[in-house]
């Protein structure tokens, strides 16, 4: 099965709250967002962001360059249901961010929570990280969040890779300067806890 199909699968069978990575808000997310980009005229990109709210919770705060990426029409088609009018304002691509097509410079926050460290293939982290380097501004902020070394080891029926954040950084390369990196215990729906490490860099 297709990474499409299989995502497909997941939103088309399962409600929001019903997945391990389910969280009602992003708070970590918001904070790095809010601290990396205090003008509300930054461009912003979810990568990933599907059924998350962090765009209704950055639309909230007055962001309104705002592009939510992800592989799943079905978890995009949730998001805009739950947006309503409000999502007629917010740009949605339906794509594989290792294929997809981004505009050149065309963003000054890159936020990913999820995605990369389902790259299992040396191939598939570099067209991610070309992709990065492509559509980012100079001087943007790139903010990755991947399961830790204490992280699971397969999420979705997947495999994934696990980091911490000098081997986060390191995926990216010297063009990216290290900010900060944090670890954060992700609560589930389910009771138990995920270990997530948080990485923002620079792009010089």
């Amino acid at each position: 099965m297709d990474n499409k199909r299989h995502w497909e699968g997941v939103y088309e069978t399962k409600s929001p709250d019903a997945v391990s990575w389910y969280a009602p808000h992003l708070h970590k997310s918001i904070e790095l967002i809010e601290k990396s980009a205090p003008s509300r005229n930054a461009a912003i990109i979810d990568v990933g962001g599907g059924e998350a709210t962090l765009v209704d919770d950055l639309f909230a705060r007055e962001y309104r360059d705002l592009t939510v990426l992800d592989i799943s029409e079905a978890a995009i088609n949730v998001a805009k249901l739950r947006l309503g009018e409000a999502s007629k304002q917010i740009h949605w691509l339906a794509a594989d961010i290792t294929k997809v097509q981004l505009p050149e410079n065309r963003y000054d926050i890159w936020h990913d929570r999820a995605v990369f460290h389902f790259l299992t293939e040396p191939e598939q982290r570099l067209a991610y990280v070309k992709q990065v380097t492509r559509a980012m501004r100079t001087g943007g902020s790139v903010i990755v969040s991947t399961f830790g070394p204490q992280g699971p080891l397969k999420c979705s029926g997947l495999e994934i890779v696990r980091y911490d954040a000098d081997a986060l950084h390191d995926e990216f390369g010297a063009k990216f300067s290290m900010v900060e990196s944090c670890v954060e215990l992700h609560q589930t729906p389910f009771g138990t806890t995920q270990q997530f490490i948080y990485c923002m860099c620079r792009i010089d």
